[in-house]
């Protein structure tokens, strides 16, 4: 399961570095993903809707619905 996280995520980082930011997985603990916000999303105030909107959200329908991203900063 890892490997299909790691690769969907770099989709994902596609989209928030057309718009300045970027992300990054700091760690994988079962079906929780650490992750650090960096560029544009590290200092965005809707960072957390990204991450739990979108990255989460997505990682849930293509991976596995049970898997929650925790931000790391």
């Amino acid at each position: 399961m890892e490997e299909k996280i790691r690769a969907k995520v770099e989709q994902l980082r596609k989209m928030l570095q057309s718009d300045g930011g970027d992300c990054e997985i700091v760690e994988i603990a079962g079906k929780t993903v650490m992750m650090r916000l960096r560029g544009a999303c590290g200092t965005c105030p809707h960072a957390m809707a990204t991450l739990k909107g979108y990255v989460e959200e997505t990682l849930r329908s293509e991976v596995d619905p049970d898997i929650t991203v925790e931000r790391v900063k």
